[in-house]
């Protein structure tokens, strides 16, 4: 019998956890100053929607504007924070865990989405995390304190 070569499943499917997705970016800025925006109310707007307050307490509850939900599995202060989330309308509940570590003199910011239906949510998950990203290093530049021009 000839095996195949490569890899067998789709890139992204797990094992045990269906699809997965990781998107990372190291940003020149403290890992606390990143920490402290992520938590903050305009931080947790971007990454998991206007309105959602993240909790402090395991297994509180969460909900954006948009009727997303969740439920808090761990915070650990300064560097990661891991929660359900469930799309509202049509959609399973899916993991996402947000991490802060230090790297060099700035911070590497890392969003991870696992227990995703398909390899199609899977690449939607990837954009969305890298607008997050787009949006968070935008939000945290020097130039955002500045006053526009004009």
């Amino acid at each position: 019998m000839i095996r195949p070569t490569g890899p067998t499943r789709p890139t992204g499917l797990t094992r045990d956890a269906g699809f997965q997705i990781g998107v990372s970016r190291t940003l020149p800025l403290p890992p606390e100053a990143v920490w402290r925006f992520l938590v903050s109310p305009e931080g947790t707007a971007l990454w998991l929607g206007h309105g959602a307050v993240l909790p402090s307490e395991r297994g509180a509850a969460w909900t954006a504007a948009d009727g997303t939900s969740g439920e808090l599995r761990s915070r650990h202060e300064g560097s990661r924070v891991r929660l359900t989330r469930r799309p509202a309308g049509p959609g399973a509940e899916s993991t996402v865990q947000v991490t802060v570590t230090p790297r060099g003199e700035g911070a590497t910011v890392r969003f991870h989405q696992e227990r995703l239906a398909d390899a199609a949510g899977r690449e939607e998950r990837r954009r969305h995390w890298r607008s997050v990203m787009d949006a968070l290093e935008q939000a945290l530049s020097p130039a955002a304190d500045r006053p526009p021009r004009g």
